[in-house]
């Protein structure tokens, strides 16, 4: 079922649709990854500070399941496996620009605390 039949069927907007898809603690950071240029898991892991392998894993399958990312699989030994953005991948960057932007202007607004801090 298409997400746009999904949505229709369960009455959801398409906002929650997209909030729902990148929510997860890593999948912002790992878009960011990707944009950059690195494509396997243990760049990810090295990029991306206290991210659990197992997390890490399950938010990348999620990923490729909602169509954000492709994962490619070498037959060599020891296997290889990369991550490349898909066209709404892309898109995707393209909001996350937008919103850094919004960032900005809310740290203008407001001096930073402790809590804002952490993000």
């Amino acid at each position: 079922m298409k997400a746009k039949e999904r949505a229709t069927e369960n009455k959801i907007c398409p906002l929650e649709i997209a909030v729902n898809s990148i929510s997860g603690k890593w999948k912002i950071p790992i878009v960011w990854q990707m944009n950059e240029g690195k494509k396997r898991p243990s760049e990810f892991l090295r990029g991306i500070a206290k991210v659990d392998r197992r997390v890490l894993n399950q938010q990348l399958k999620e990923m490729e399941k909602d169509g954000i990312l492709t994962k490619e699989t070498f037959n060599e030994l020891p296997p290889r496996v990369e991550y490349s953005l898909t066209e709404l991948g892309e898109k995707l960057v393209l909001v996350l620009w937008q919103l850094n932007d919004w960032g900005k202007l809310l740290l203008e607004k407001e001096p930073l605390t402790t809590e804002t801090q952490t993000v």
